[in-house]
């Protein structure tokens, strides 16, 4: 009898034991992605356009872009193995905006070292400071387009005809088209060459209203000329949708690609590189 027990008591202790070893085994993960090294050909250019700086109709602030949606598609972009070029609508130098640079007195970007560490880099600072306009680009020379957004787009953007072109003829070729934040304004007017909405038939997303009204809130006025949102949902035959307010939220539709705000710009650069890679 007592050796049955042991026998019982060693096939317990067998049968705990490869359940252990189950659930170890159930809790690994595993990351891997390409990081580009130093040195190594590039795997092709990338075309982000900015807004060339503004004044706002509605507060009197000077606009720009906004840093972020520079700075976190940028590092992703380098670190996938892309050359990055930046233009702008009307060329020569850039200005971030305020809330959005992590030195300003506000506190608001505070947190956002990744473009605190592009701002210590003479390289970037010379990239701000000198720009091509835009219409000065060859479309066959980049291998994807990416809009930065801000508070200069609302102005800057809207309507632009040159840019509206431009990002047609990186779409209708086929290479990753993106927008980001407010820049996706370009989307409510730009038209293909048929004289078709870009985004008829398509699933995209920008800055929402719920976004809008907490910016507002916070400085107790309006801020923008109108909403992207708003106006977006007017469009017939086309996907418009928002996540939850400031979340990182992207969304690919063939080879267009959007993003909704500021918190958005990696992950929908993420999308870029994904199609590209």
């Amino acid at each position: 009898m007592l050796l049955l027990v042991l026998s019982v008591d060693g096939l317990l202790a067998q049968n705990t034991s490869k359940s252990a070893n189950k659930k170890l085994n159930k809790m690994v993960t595993e990351v891997q992605s390409y990081v580009h090294f130093h040195g190594a050909p590039t795997k092709g250019k990338i075309l982000m356009v900015a807004s060339s700086p503004s004044v706002s109709q509605q507060t009197g602030w000077p606009i720009g872009f906004w840093a972020a949606e520079l700075t976190h598609p940028l590092r992703v972009f380098q670190e996938a193995g892309y050359e990055v070029e930046l233009v702008s609508t009307e060329g020569g130098a850039l200005q971030m905006d305020s809330y959005s640079n992590p030195t300003d007195a506000s506190g608001y970007s505070a947190n956002d070292v990744i473009s605190l560490g592009y701002m210590q880099q003479e390289w970037f600072n010379d990239m701000l400071a000198k720009t091509r306009k835009l219409t000065e680009v060859d479309v066959a020379d980049y291998v994807a387009i990416f809009l930065v957004g801000g508070q200069g787009p609302m102005y800057t953007f809207k309507g632009n005809k040159d840019l509206e072109k431009l990002f047609a003829a990186f779409y209708e070729s086929g290479k990753p088209t993106a927008a980001v934040c407010h820049s996706t304004t370009l989307l409510l007017g730009a038209k293909k060459s048929n004289g078709e909405l870009l985004v008829k038939g398509k699933t995209w997303t920008g800055f929402a209203d719920a976004e809008e009204a907490f910016a507002d809130q916070a400085v107790g006025m309006q801020i923008q000329p109108y909403r992207i949102e708003t106006e977006a949902r007017k469009i017939a035959e086309t996907n418009f949708k928002v996540a939850a307010p400031f979340s990182s939220y992207a969304i690919q539709d063939g080879n267009l690609i959007t993003g909704q705000q500021q918190n958005s710009g990696a992950a929908a650069a993420e999308l870029v590189v994904k199609a590209l890679d």
